[in-house]
C-alpha cells in the first residue's frame, strides 16, 4: 500500500461509527470495513474531507492496545 490517504472520503459507502467515539454527536471517529487497500478512518464532521488509510495490521495492533488500556496521555 503505498497511498496512505483517501482525497475525499465520501466517495467510498458504509461507514460506521466507531465503538470508541464519544457519546457526543460532533466528536466521532468513522472507519469502513472490508476496503481491500486497509482500514480507512475519517472525521465524521468532515464527510468530504479525507480519510487516513491504515494497514489492517496496524490497525489491528492499535486497536488492541486501546482495549487493553495500553495506551496512556
Amino acid at each position: 500500500m503505498t497511498d496512505r490517504a483517501i482525497p475525499d472520503a465520501a466517495t467510498l459507502s458504509g461507514w460506521r461509527k466507531s465503538s470508541y467515539s464519544g457519546p457526543n454527536a460532533d466528536s466521532c471517529l468513522e472507519v469502513l470495513d472490508h476496503h481491500p487497500s486497509g482500514v480507512p478512518v475519517r472525521d465524521s464532521k468532515n464527510p468530504h474531507g479525507p480519510a487516513l488509510l491504515f494497514p489492517e495490521s496496524n490497525w489491528s495492533a492499535f486497536i488492541s492496545a486501546v482495549k487493553g488500556g495500553d495506551l496512556r496521555p
